[in-house]
């Protein structure tokens, strides 16, 4: 997408983002009602008097469930080396060229080398959500910490029981981050002349044009397109849906939370994005790792920490009888979701202010502003695509959140995520590829605003 010029590359810059859409629990679903034995593959092929081995077609297991993640979660690790690659300097191509290195050498020995922190990056966010997820390995049965922990909670009640899981998952992540910072310590990427422009797209036509198109268009085809046409087809069968009171409710209530959510997970990011930034003491910078650390964490372990917080203090101040009522408003949830997301809207902000510097900043405290008169008059006018992007992408996380809403939402609260969760625990496919095919939707549109918002900071 950087280096070359091909037949609808504008097209799929940004297509290669949608698959971000698509929840992986949908996806997971998705592909197995395609893939299953009345599903449209396996009926093609048997009209056509092929004999299905239904050996080949079994994606219920821990290999699809790594296709599932691969699919839907590659455009982190796209999005972040792209991203990269486009401020790269073309001059490191240049004189590869000149050196008469080939398209393959460069990519080995000069763009990879330097994109293994971008990578590595991706990799690590798609770590992070691979071990947030419920609701594929539920779907499939696949145990793993995080089932254990639903299993704890909801099956036994044993809130302990789902604590040592929870620890034990914790630790796991810990290991990873430090792996991963371990991983890149002292390797650094800098330019050493000012002289930086970025890369010029080199013209593919013909074959090789036709060919590259066909491939960018197969893997939106994976992740997107085709799970968005199985999901229509299968809500075909049940339309009478969108005629139903709860349905509006499911989407009111995904709506409610959210909005609410997200304005106040964005009021956190500026304030600490500005405190940070305007901070001389060290302690201050240092809490902006502590307060985004929350996204590292998955969602079940962020639930059942809150609920043995609130079940203690229950027990301390109230004797064990409010504790059923404080473990079951919507603020307790509303509190999860900011632990869980602030590092979300926070690195939107940040980036923001990193964009704007601190000029007319200082420039408008010399003329006698105060600090919170300089934020609003001029900070954050310049600041207004920023925290439209961080609206958009934390609106999006909470839109596709499963686990800590299941365990945190107050009683006879569904959202348009838990209620698929429900249908298709039950096997009511049709129902849920209704409710799924409003919420992809809704991402979609999510994902198409942000992506074309960044496009046009960067022209």
């Amino acid at each position: 997408m950087v280096r070359y010029d091909f037949p609808l590359r504008n097209f799929f810059s940004w297509a290669l983002v949608l698959p971000l859409a698509f929840p992986p629990y949908v996806g997971a679903y998705t592909y197995s009602n395609l893939l299953s034995y009345t599903g449209p593959v396996q009926l093609f092929l048997r009209s056509l008097g092929i004999q299905v081995n239904q050996e080949y077609f079994d994606i219920m297991n821990i290999k699809g469930a790594i296709f599932i993640y691969t699919v839907f979660l590659f455009p982190y690790v796209y999005l972040i080396a792209r991203s990269f690659i486009q401020k790269e300097s073309g001059s490191l191509i240049e004189v590869s060229r000149t050196l008469g290195k080939n398209a393959w050498e460069i990519f080995f020995k000069v763009v990879l080398p330097i994109s293994r922190g971008p990578i590595i990056a991706g990799v690590s966010l798609v770590l992070m959500e691979v071990l947030n997820d419920y609701g594929v390995v539920k779907y499939f049965g696949i145990q793993t910490l995080s089932t254990t922990i639903f299993t704890a909670w909801f099956n036994m009640g044993d809130l302990t029981a789902a604590k040592k899981v929870a620890s034990t998952l914790m630790v796991f992540v810990f290991v990873l981050l430090f792996i991963e910072r371990f991983s890149r310590r002292r390797k650094r990427y800098e330019y050493t002349t000012t002289k930086v422009k970025p890369l010029n797209r080199e013209k593919l036509g013909g074959l090789k044009g036709v060919l590259v198109s066909l491939f960018a268009f197969a893997i939106f085809s994976i992740g997107f397109l085709i799970p968005l046409i199985q999901i229509i087809y299968s809500a075909s069968f049940s339309l009478n849906l969108l005629l139903n009171s709860e349905l509006i409710v499911f989407v009111l209530n995904s709506l409610k939370i959210a909005i609410t959510a997200t304005i106040v997970i964005v009021v956190f990011s500026l304030i600490i994005a500005n405190t940070v930034r305007i901070a001389t003491n060290g302690f201050i910078k240092s809490y902006r790792e502590l307060a985004t650390f929350g996204y590292s964490v998955p969602g079940a372990v962020v639930a059942i920490g809150i609920l043995y917080v609130i079940f203690s203090l229950n027990n301390v101040l109230f004797n064990g009888n409010a504790g059923f009522l404080l473990s079951s408003t919507t603020v307790i949830l509303l509190f999860a979701y900011l632990i869980r997301f602030l590092a979300v809207g926070y690195s939107s902000i940040e980036a923001g202010f990193q964009k704007i510097g601190k000029s007319f900043f200082e420039a408008s405290r010399t003329l006698g502003h105060g600090v919170t008169a300089t934020f609003f008059k001029v900070d954050l006018p310049m600041l207004r695509p920023a925290v439209v992007s961080a609206i958009l992408l934390v609106m999006l996380e909470i839109f596709k959140e499963l686990p800590l809403t299941l365990i945190l939402r107050p009683f006879n609260f569904e959202t348009l995520a838990t209620k698929i969760y429900q249908y298709t625990s039950d096997e009511m496919l049709p129902e849920a590829s209704v409710l799924s095919l409003i919420l992809v939707l809704i991402c979609t549109a999510g994902v198409y605003l942000v992506t074309h918002l960044n496009t046009k900071e960067v022209k």
